[in-house]
Order: structure tokens, then sequence, then C-alpha cells
């Protein structure tokens, strides 16, 4: 079981290239700024005791959260979550702590083909002792690769191509993580933001509705906001809002 949640950290790691890790074992060594992997061919075959295991688990501990928002699609959607509460003019209700975890659960249902082709294609066969721990982390990375790239928008591409000085591959699996990271991330910012804008226009509308309303009653004093918030509640509650955003997050990655 260690070892199982040990080697889905070591791939993260190994896949999204942010730290340097050394395995004592087997002479990992991961660069940030790209991907640099070497193996101890008499090691590689080995084990890792149980206190290397549970020290490089800690280790990896720290970097998942970054793993979590760089390789998966939790950006995009706890971007849009927090847009949808600004848009309700309620900027601390759902709290954090449930906003974050809506998002998490909503990130494992996007993510989870992915998930499956990483267990079918490498862990199971590294469990098994059928691939070794290179070989292992290699499969690993084709469904992650792919993944990213059907999320990641060619301009954006062409746009890190371009700041890092580099020609681009005559094949999208042959970019590399140093390039695919930040342009999907520039997707997903694009992505989170256009839906946005989309879920702010009905509830703009509102307030501008109650605003003109009230200035026509010669209501002045009275905030517009103080009747729009629970008109902008009852809206989204009636057309069930959560189920139809979650529905449209999710279908958005397809």
């Amino acid at each position: 079981m260690v070892r199982g949640l040990l080697f889905c950290f070591v791939l993260f790691l190994f896949i999204g290239g942010t730290t340097d890790c050394f395995a004592q074992a087997g002479q990992l060594q991961v660069s940030g700024g790209g991907i640099s992997l070497s193996i101890d061919p008499q090691a590689a075959e080995e084990d890792y005791s149980a206190p290397v295991q549970i020290l490089l688990l800690l280790t990896l501990l720290s970097v998942a959260p970054a793993a979590l928002m760089l390789l998966t699609a939790f950006t995009r959607i706890v971007i849009v979550l927090s847009m949808l509460r600004q848009a309700l003019a309620m900027p601390s209700t759902p709290p954090n702590s449930v906003l974050v975890s809506f998002a998490l659960i909503l990130t494992i249902y996007v993510m989870l083909p992915v998930f499956e082709s990483i267990n079918a294609q490498a862990i199971e066969p590294y469990m098994k002792k059928e691939v070794s721990a290179g070989e292992a982390i290699t499969l690993a990375r084709v469904p992650i690769q792919e993944f990213m790239i059907n999320q990641t928008q060619e301009k954006n591409i062409a746009l890190i191509l371009e700041l890092s000085e580099k020609s681009a591959p005559n094949f999208a699996a042959d970019l590399e993580f140093s390039t695919l990271v930040p342009a999907f991330l520039l997707s997903e910012l694009q992505s989170a933001f256009e839906i946005g804008f989309i879920i702010f226009l009905p509830f703009i509308m509102i307030d501008l509705i109650v605003a003109s309303v009230l200035m026509s009653m010669g209501m002045i004093m009275l905030p517009p906001t103080s009747i729009s918030l629970p008109i902008k509640i009852l809206v989204f509650v009636l057309i069930e809002g959560w189920s139809l955003l979650a529905y449209s997050l999710i279908g958005s990655f397809k």
C-alpha cells in the first residue's frame, strides 16, 4: 500500500519536473525546468526500503498541491466557482473549504479516465514487477500528456515556444513538459474566465433591472444589492444552479 501511494506521487513529481529528488536506492533525479531521469542499472529492479519510501512520500507530499494545479482540471474549476461567488455578491459564501472540496470532487470526476489509464498502463504492471520504475514513469506520462494537449490551445503553445526560443516539434506528443505545462495553465485560465463571463451576465442583468426599478420608484437611498441578492439566490436555486454548473464544468473538458 505504501509502495503504491509512493509511486503515484513519484509519477506526478517526475511528470511535472518541479523539484529535485534523489533516491538512494535507484539514484533517481528530477530537475526543474525540464525532466532529467537517471536510474542506476544495477538498482533499477530493486525495491526501495521502507525508510526511503516514507522519506520520499513525506517529501513529495509537499509538491502534491503544485501538481494538482499544474497538471489537472482543478485550476479551471476552482476559478469558475470563485467567480460564481463574486457574481452572486457573496464573496465568503460558500466558505473556501467547501468550495475547494467541491472543486476537488469535480476534478476527480474529470481526471478519472486519466487516472484509470495510468493505473492500467503503469501502476499495475509496476506492482506486478512487469516493468521497471523508469518504464512505468514513461508509460504514466502518456495519459496526462494527452489530457493536457487536448485542453491546451495551439496559440498558447506557440507563445511559450516563442518565449523560450524553441522550435515547434513535428508532433504534439514530442512537446516538453517545460513547454506544455505553462501553455496548459494559460489555456485553463483563458477557459475559466470565458466561463466566468457567461456566468456573470444573467446576474448583471438582475442587478440592472433592480437598480432601474428602484430608480423609477424614487427609492434612491435603498441599496440595490439588498433587493437583487435574494432574487439572484432564488433564481440560482430555481434553475438548480449547482447541478447545472457541475455538469457544464465537467462537460467543458470533453
